[in-house]
């Protein structure tokens, strides 16, 4: 009895969290169909830091950043609901659309073995491949089963070809599997949110005009690949070493970027 209590209460300081949660974005939706595109933005985000996230809702914070014409944060918003679901066609639809408004247009990233990985993998959610693997290794077991126990030759050689087929097919659905998950819990992505900055060739600011990498704009996606805190003035500065494209890498200040 005590435990049925205790159950009922914890439901009763819950339930106003949840109705409260689903009330801000039920007032969100409705701001945004009003065309109150910044009070959507507050109300979606306090649905966030009240109930956490969810690739739909991402998607909906997306649309409404664009309406504002905040480009890098809708960028950001689609990025970061690709990354829970790689599936919401939506979101990637309007990612594409957003990345062809920014200003600059970056050469190739990365080698073509590792962004058809990528690509494969984010083709599907990182639980659907690890799903498809078991399923495969169960398959693996009973034609290991047949192998073993098969009296016919003929239900051996299948037993032994048909497991050996399913389990190299396993073993990359668990890489699939890896990769995606990996990819969506990467910090090592950023999106620039200053309208413009200047990339420098150290970490600091450029103080010449040799030491002056790039010139980038808002919604341009980077990669970090390290990272360095500096003081300017008794102020400590965070400087990030990023790499545009295969041809592009420099440092640029932690304030004008946001992880995505």
């Amino acid at each position: 009895m005590k435990h049925v209590i205790y159950i009922l209460m914890c439901a009763a300081f819950l339930l106003p969290i949840s109705i409260s949660a689903s009330d801000l974005v039920t007032k969100g939706d409705s701001a945004y169909t009003a065309g109150q595109y910044a009070e959507a933005i507050d109300l979606y985000n306090a649905a966030i830091d009240e109930i956490g996230t969810s690739s739909d809702l991402l998607y909906n914070l997306g649309n409404a950043y664009y309406r504002q014409r905040e480009l890098a944060k809708s960028i950001i918003a689609y990025e970061r609901a690709l990354r829970l679901n790689p599936t919401n066609k939506e979101a990637k639809a309007n990612l594409e659309f957003v990345n062809s408004k920014i200003v600059d247009k970056k050469g190739d990233s990365g080698s073509f073995l590792s962004n058809a990985m990528n690509a494969m993998a984010l083709s599907a959610h990182s639980n659907t491949w690890a799903w498809v693997a078991l399923v495969l290794f169960m398959l693996t077991a009973g034609a290991a089963a047949l192998y073993i126990f098969g009296s016919a030759v003929l239900m051996r050689k299948i037993g032994f070809f048909g497991g050996f087929i399913t389990l190299i097919a396993t073993v990359w659905c668990v890489i699939m599997a890896v990769v995606g998950k990996n990819i969506a819990r990467s910090g090592s992505e950023a999106v620039i949110t200053a309208e413009s900055t200047i990339l420098s060739t150290s970490p600091r600011v450029p103080k010449s005009r040799a030491e002056e990498a790039m010139l980038l704009h808002e919604g341009t996606k980077l990669s970090i690949l390290d990272s360095l805190s500096t003081t300017t003035d008794t102020i400590p500065v965070m400087w990030y070493d990023v790499q545009v494209d295969n041809n592009h890498r420099a440092w640029i200040k932690s304030n004008d970027l946001e992880i995505i």
